[in-house]
């Protein structure tokens, strides 16, 4: 019964960060089949990436659900997390709020080489990436969890 509202949770938490994407006062209506003729390859490279993550380590489902969070919580959905810092200018990777407390992008940047490679020169949104990530992450811990509840039911 729990791990039901646990998913529920993370269900409101990724819908309401893509309602927060959706009505940005500057933004033009989200259309999930963006990338359908941009980059047919694009959507299905990032589920793989998430799915093998998920696979080896379950918390990560919630890293890269966080990580979307981090990114859209002061200036909305923007990439900006995945910023790293230079001699000028300090990027919001390495910030104090993040320190310690945003993780996955080691899995982020695995996303974008298979992005990249599958797209072959057609830009992907680095906003994109992490939101399309954190939705695909809350698919794969729920299939994983569902998994593991099955085959113990079976095994009983």
């Amino acid at each position: 019964m729990a791990s039901r509202s646990c998913f529920s949770v993370a269900c409101a938490v990724a819908v309401m960060a893509f309602a927060i994407l959706a009505t940005a006062s500057n933004a033009q209506p989200l259309d999930p089949h963006f990338y359908d003729k941009l980059c047919p390859a694009a959507l299905p490279a990032i589920r793989k990436v998430v799915e093998e993550a998920v696979a080896v380590e379950p918390r990560m489902g919630a890293s890269l659900l966080r990580l979307h969070f981090h990114d859209c919580f002061v200036n909305g959905c923007d990439g900006s997390i995945l910023l790293d810092d230079t001699p000028f200018f300090t990027g919001e990777k390495n910030a104090a709020p993040n320190v310690n407390s945003v993780r996955g992008f080691d899995v982020i940047d695995r996303i974008k080489d298979a992005v990249n490679a599958a797209c072959r020169g057609n830009l992907v949104s680095c906003a994109d990436v992490v939101a399309v990530a954190a939705r695909d992450s809350v698919v794969a811990v729920r299939f994983l969890v569902s998994s593991i509840l099955i085959r113990r039911n079976l095994c009983a």
